[in-house]
């Protein structure tokens, strides 16, 4: 019973510090920050080979902890380590018991109304991939052409809604998943499939012939990413926001992406070979936690 009321006591202490918004205060009543990761969102946040969280924003996340140590003078913090999903990311957040979300997650409006961000990390966007045989500088080049996406994908219904609107003449089927998708622009069932760049990237790297692919310039949407905090704590944000955008201001976070996207990356060794989209160019020239697409356009 004692110890059910400690227990009780603690998660209510907890919860009126996220209610209050001090983070700060709370990091520093317990000597530790805790980061939550994902275990397989490659190359963002997924466990190596020692079953260690590592992945770019991981990498990010650790520089933030270093302005929290200097914000608050403890060198020697702790950082615990909590697993996220999908599902459970944000209630982690929301109830204290992760500080900050280093996983993949999109800065959209309704998120805004749950959580914060720090300013955008990363910019994913829904492109194409095609052979190289084939020169598509526009979805005007693949008219009378099948593209194909998994059914049921906010990627196809990005493309049928421009289709349908430009009068574009392509045609657009649905697959069951990014595999088949794959396979069918392999054997020249269709001429290209769309997705988010970043998978497309991951399949390239890790199909048969990457060489024999290449992927749109131009993007049909965009997403925003960022790491994730608790709603209403200005005084966490101020020290999140400042610690990600001096890393863009000096430069160090295209040296962590280049890290991750444009190096061979653990275990296997596998490179994506992703440059840094213009889009992301600008968010990182001019940080910003807008979950506005438009803003990064």
């Amino acid at each position: 019973m004692q110890t059910s009321l400690r227990i009780s006591v603690a998660v209510a202490a907890l919860s009126i510090f996220a209610a209050q918004g001090q983070t700060l205060e709370k990091i520093k009543a317990d000597g530790a920050i805790t980061l939550g990761y994902r275990d397989a969102a490659s190359p963002f946040s997924y466990l190596d080979d020692k079953q260690q969280p590592i992945g770019y924003s991981m990498d990010i996340c650790y520089k933030i902890v270093d302005a929290v140590k200097a914000e608050l003078r403890m060198p020697a913090l702790k950082v615990n380590l909590n697993p996220v999903a999908p599902a459970t990311r944000i209630p982690l957040i929301s109830n204290g018991t992760v500080d900050l979300e280093c996983g993949v997650s999109t800065n959209n409006a309704d998120r805004q109304k749950q959580v914060s961000f720090s300013p955008t990390t990363f910019v994913a966007a829904s492109r194409l991939m095609f052979k190289k045989t084939l020169q598509v500088e526009s979805l005007a080049d693949l008219k009378g052409k099948t593209v194909v996406s998994p059914s049921g994908s906010t990627n196809i219904r990005v493309i049928t809604e421009q289709n349908t609107t430009k009068q574009l003449g392509i045609n657009i089927a649905g697959v069951q998943d990014l595999p088949e998708a794959f396979l069918m622009v392999e054997t020249g069932r269709a001429a290209a499939f769309t997705t988010d760049d970043v998978l497309i990237y991951n399949m390239i790297a890790n199909s048969k012939s990457p060489g024999d692919y290449a992927v749109s310039k131009f993007s049909l949407s965009i997403e925003p990413y960022g790491i994730m905090l608790r709603k209403g704590d200005p005084a966490f944000k101020k020290v999140v926001d400042d610690a990600v955008a001096q890393l863009a201001k000096s430069g160090e976070i295209e040296k962590i992406y280049a890290k991750w996207f444009m190096s061979p990356t653990p275990p296997k060794g596998i490179n994506l070979n992703m440059p840094i989209s213009a889009n992301l160019k600008r968010a990182f020239a001019k940080p910003t936690d807008s979950p506005d697409p438009k803003d990064y356009e």
